[in-house]
């Protein structure tokens, strides 16, 4: 098949979705299909055999004043998507999304009449440039990795004033994304807790959405043979993402009776701000170590030595720390947020969200039996290798392609 996959970050390490399309496009070309992939900055780097076309991004969301003018072309704030998306941006909406999609639109209009594309397939921008694609003619589906009203849902509730309430409804595109999911051929989602998810909040029917798990790259996350810290916690994350769970984490540090240290891989990220002074006021400084940026390759030794890792998120679509955790061969506690029950199963313990008295209980528990670890190693190691791997993934959505396009 001729296939065009839509991504409007492309570099794996400006996110989830970036990782998403990188496996999803190298998989498909290993098995055979000619593939294109339409994105934006960050540029993806080299995917092996895939057809990459990279489309400019403004960042009028982020410059100030005088600095929305390129000085080489001075006039192209003119243009009508670049006026749309500066417009969008003074109001403080984050523009980046739809207009994406309008430049895809436009250049996929002039690659298909070379091309002849059989699908297109858009990563979670669910943005109106979709509904034009539509016209082509060609099969439009989406990969819809957990709504969006889950993260605005966040920033409501933690955000200490009006005005910051008011700054969240205003940046996430909510209802772009609720009228053109609908509206698309069908959806790929990464979990039964997102296909309900999708359903509820942006009115998807079921029967218009297939679940297709993530893989996890085996290749790279698997058991080193490392020395262990058997104290360690570890905790994968962005820990000022209300979604993560992380201050609940914490919380549960208060009551945990054995001796633990909680390594935290956040990304070096200097604005600990709120977790900071929680952690302060708490009194852990001394138990916690922040490893900062890890590479993909730390991340993994990071892992290995580890006890236990730790995800607590309130929510997760799927949730690539328990994954990757269990590929390396290490127990996990999990709460129940979203698709943690799916993606964890029989190889940890899981506890209800927000409950840190359960989390603190669960690790004392587990920290202190080695044979339930040793058995939740196990599990974790089988449970990777028959559910979660990119080529059944990609197997599973080539199955939905050839369905849509022989209609």
């Amino acid at each position: 098949m001729k296939i065009c996959l839509l991504c409007y970050r492309g570099n794996p390490y400006s996110g989830g979705q970036g990782i998403y399309l990188k496996y999803i496009a190298e998989e498909l070309v290993r098995q055979g299909h000619e593939v294109h992939a339409i994105v934006g900055p960050p540029s993806p780097g080299e995917m092996k055999g895939v057809i990459t076309h990279l489309i400019p991004n403004n960042e009028y969301y982020v410059k100030k004043k005088f600095s929305i003018i390129n000085r080489e072309s001075p006039f192209d704030i003119f243009h009508p998507v670049n006026a749309y998306e500066w417009f969008h941006s003074r109001f403080g909406a984050f523009p980046e999304i739809s207009s994406f999609g309008y430049r895809a639109f436009f250049l996929l209009r002039k690659l298909h009449a070379e091309h002849k594309f059989d699908i297109i397939h858009d990563n979670q921008s669910l943005n109106y440039g979709l509904l034009l694609m539509k016209s082509l003619g060609i099969p439009v589906v989406a990969t819809i990795h957990h709504p969006l009203t889950v993260d605005l849902r966040n920033v409501i509730e933690r955000a200490p004033s009006f005005y910051r309430k008011f700054r969240g409804v205003m940046f996430y595109p909510t209802l772009m994304q609720t009228i053109v999911s609908k509206r698309l051929d069908h959806i790929v989602t990464v979990s039964e807790d997102s296909k309900h998810m999708n359903n509820a909040d942006f009115g998807v029917p079921l029967h218009k959405q297939t679940v297709v798990y993530n893989g996890i790259d085996r290749d790279i996350f698997r058991p080193l043979k490392v020395k262990k810290n058997k104290k360690d916690l570890i905790f994968v994350g962005n820990i000022e993402d209300g979604k993560k769970g992380f201050v609940y984490l914490l919380k549960a540090m208060t009551m945990i009776k054995s001796d633990v240290r909680l390594v935290v891989v956040d990304g070096g990220a200097p604005h600990r701000l709120v977790t900071n002074r929680l952690i302060d006021k708490l009194n852990l400084r001394s138990r916690i170590h922040f490893a900062g940026t890890a590479s993909t390759e730390d991340l993994v030794k990071l892992y290995s030595q580890s006890a236990i890792a730790i995800v607590p998120s309130v929510y997760e679509g799927f949730g690539f720390p328990a994954g990757e955790a269990m590929a390396c061969g290490i127990p996990v506690i999990s709460s129940d947020g979203g698709a943690l029950p799916e993606v964890v199963g029989d190889a940890g313990i899981v506890v209800p969200a927000r409950d840190h008295a359960a989390l603190a209980e669960a690790i004392d528990t587990l920290i202190n039996d080695e044979k339930m670890m040793k058995k939740f190693s196990k599990a974790g190691l089988e449970r990777i290798e028959k559910l979660f791997n990119w080529d059944n993934a990609v197997k599973q959505m080539v199955e939905v392609y050839c369905r849509l396009s022989v209609k």
